[in-house]
């Protein structure tokens, strides 16, 4: 399964059908090639993609998986009918069923996605992913008094996933800090936490998957042997105990879970259910 590749296909940018076919995707255990093919809007370009994912599928020996907004229905069918692949087309899917339920007529406009982006929503969520992105893993320590929350925890306990999830999802400017053997010899906060303390969520991880994530990242290092990563999470759970820190483990919860637990605890009103 992990030498399989899927294609995102539209006729747009090719974002959402690459956004939603991620959310589909990440249910599953594998890692596929992602190819994604924007702008696709001709019949003469629809026929590229398909001599492009036919010769993957020939290559690789099984289909690919191919996520599809397009709008143009000839377009469309030239995929449909010539590609040697698993079609998903998702308007197809939802659009259709939606117009039947309730009797009227999808706009079937190419980039109609583009309307959001006059929003002040879409905005405020392009401002809080930059936000997340700028103060990822402590790069900046700026503008924190703007921050809705700031995460700490061990490295690889989910910290950047929940960033940006919290600031795509919910509009939250999430910043996040690792703690380092440096804060526990200190045995101390870094100051821009604990400065911003009241807004500070902690994140931990039991060592025995916290290794197992590590050694996929750097196989039989000191960094990831099970005693580093007791200590390190013993610490880190100390630490925050004596701050008084609200925080939770991030062990066998999706991030779903984890975002959730957090706006309950710092923004109960952009809880949607």
């Amino acid at each position: 399964m992990s030498h399989r590749s899927v294609f995102f296909i539209s006729d747009g940018t090719g974002i959402t059908a690459e956004t939603f076919g991620n959310a589909i995707l990440a249910q599953f255990e594998f890692k596929p090639r992602h190819v994604r093919l924007p702008f696709v809007d001709t019949v003469d370009k629809a026929h590229q993609a398909v001599r492009q994912i036919n010769q993957i599928a020939e290559l690789e020996g099984q289909k690919p998986i191919v996520f599809t907004t397009l709008v143009n229905m000839e377009v469309l069918e030239v995929i449909q009918n010539n590609c040697k692949c698993m079609l998903l087309d998702m308007f197809g899917t939802f659009v259709n069923p939606l117009e039947k339920e309730l009797g009227i007529k999808s706009h079937h406009r190419v980039g109609r996605f583009s309307d959001v982006s006059k929003s002040k929503e879409y905005h405020d969520r392009i401002e809080a992913i930059n936000f997340s992105l700028s103060h990822d893993d402590g790069q900046l320590n700026r503008d924190l008094e703007q921050a809705d929350v700031i995460l700490v925890g061990v490295s690889r306990s989910g910290k950047t996933p929940t960033s940006l999830y919290l600031a795509m999802q919910h509009g939250l400017k999430a910043a996040n800090y690792p703690l380092i053997p440096e804060d526990f010899e200190r045995n101390q906060l870094p100051p821009a936490v604990k400065k911003h303390i009241h807004k500070t969520f902690g994140l931990t991880i039991h060592p025995e998957r916290l290794s197992e994530i590590r050694h996929e990242r750097r196989p039989n290092s000191q960094y990831a042997s099970m005693n580093n990563c007791r200590q390190e999470v013993s610490l880190a759970e100390a630490m925050m105990r004596r701050e008084g820190i609200r925080w939770l483990s991030t062990t066998h919860k999706s991030i779903e879970e984890i975002a959730t637990t957090i706006l309950q605890e710092i923004r109960p009103e952009r809880l949607t259910y």
